[in-house]
């Protein structure tokens, strides 16, 4: 027990993403945790006593990641795929000009080298700009250029290859078609094209501590074809600024989860998480023909991989929200709203899913960003104080029910 007390006191005070020495910290810790002999059960309970430091937090899933590898892993060739849309600042570090900064390309640099510099896995990590008119893309090369491990950053632009006549893409006529999607899409596509035997998938800000991607490796050489961070899970850390949304952001989250029903039946509670990991095997038919190019990607590529009998798991995980840079609050929540939305039945029609198509019918009809703005400003009657649970039960509140309150706003 000494030797794990002295792990802990090697916390602080605070836990600041934007801070790259925080990372480093909570590094130390992880590593300081496994020389103390914790492993498995041990660093979730630690993880999961909220009377401990965040960091101190953090750090036992990122020790549980690099428990993980060094328990043994084949040789694999992973890419971490990134879409970038007025991510300039955050690229930088923090600076008095730069309030929002946190440096967070070469954070994640920094934890991958860590976590897979001296094991089987090969790594690449692919930065798509999304058509940014900031041009993150110039951004991350320059930030890439400052960085010892900068050579495994493979810059891309989704407008260089957009309008295209065949390939994945070919369902998007232009690059401000894309929300988020395209960038995945392409990126995807360039790394399996590169010899990629799976693609993980993250944010470019820092609520994602990469050190963590031993967690859907792991699920991967287990069997899974699919591999999603589960941010729901009562074994995940969670920081997340909910206060972002207004209070009828319940009636939107009603709406989702009735129209991606066969996803949330199935215990994929958490789709848009930023953290997972899928095969070869699963992406092939995916790319193949994506139904959509929008933020509701994620359940997309779901319903494939459900369409074509792939495994799919969850696993823990630790986020720590960042928003102040976030696309849903620079680009406007109810436009990233309405693209998930309209994304989302438009999938599963494409797919061909069991899904409430007269719910369906109220997102065609009423999804739109100015409706979905007085929406969230109002929670139905039927929803007020419900179990998160319940969301997406037509018992608690009908599409006719739901369609009948939006038009009295």
């Amino acid at each position: 027990m000494t030797d794990v007390q002295s792990a802990l006191d090697l916390s602080a005070d605070g836990y600041v993403i934007a801070d790259r020495t925080h990372h480093q910290r909570v590094r130390a810790i992880a590593d300081a945790l496994l020389a103390a002999g914790m492993t498995g059960d041990e660093l979730t309970s630690l993880g999961n006593d909220e009377t401990q430091p965040l960091d101190v937090r953090v750090a036992t899933r990122v020790a549980a990641s690099r428990q993980r590898i060094a328990d043994g892993v084949p040789p694999l060739n992973v890419a971490v795929v990134i879409a970038m849309w007025g991510e300039q600042r955050r690229l930088r570090p923090p600076s008095d000009d730069n309030p929002t900064g946190e440096d967070s390309l070469h954070v994640k640099l920094d934890q991958l080298e860590w976590l897979l510099g001296d094991s089987p896995v090969s790594w690449r990590l692919y930065v798509v700009d999304d058509g940014d008119p900031d041009d993150s893309a110039a951004v991350a090369a320059e930030r890439a250029a400052l960085h010892e491990s900068g050579e495994r950053v493979t810059v891309l632009r989704l407008g260089d290859v957009v309008p295209a006549d065949e390939g994945p893409l070919a369902g998007l006529a232009s690059v401000d078609d894309s929300r988020k999607g395209g960038a995945i899409v392409y990126g995807s596509a360039t790394a399996m094209a590169d010899g990629a035997d799976a693609v993980v998938m993250t944010d470019a800000d820092n609520s994602v501590d990469l050190a963590q991607i031993g967690l859907l490796i792991g699920g991967f050489v287990d069997g899974a074809d699919v591999v999603i961070g589960d941010r729901k899970s009562s074994d995940s850390v969670l920081v997340k600024a909910e206060a972002r949304w207004g209070p009828g952001i319940v009636a939107l989250r009603h709406m989702q989860r009735m129209v991606g029903r066969q996803l949330f039946d199935r215990g994929l509670r958490d789709t848009q998480a930023a953290f997972k990991l899928y095969g070869r095997q699963a992406l092939e038919p995916i790319l193949a023909a994506p139904s959509t190019f929008g933020f509701s990607f994620d359940s997309d590529w779901l319903y494939a991989t459900i369409a074509s009998d792939g495994v799919i798991t969850t696993v823990p995980f630790a986020f720590i929200d960042s928003f102040a840079e976030s696309a849903s609050i620079t680009q406007g929540p109810m436009t990233t709203w309405e693209s998930l939305l309209r994304g989302l039945v438009a999938a599963a029609r494409a797919r061909g899913v069991d899904h409430d198509v007269e719910m369906a019918r109220v997102v065609d009809e009423l999804a739109d960003a100015g409706t979905l703005e007085r929406v969230v400003a109002e929670v139905p009657p039927e929803l007020e104080g419900i179990d998160p649970r319940r969301l997406g039960d037509p018992e608690v509140m009908s599409p006719s029910a739901m369609r009948s309150w939006i038009e009295s706003l």
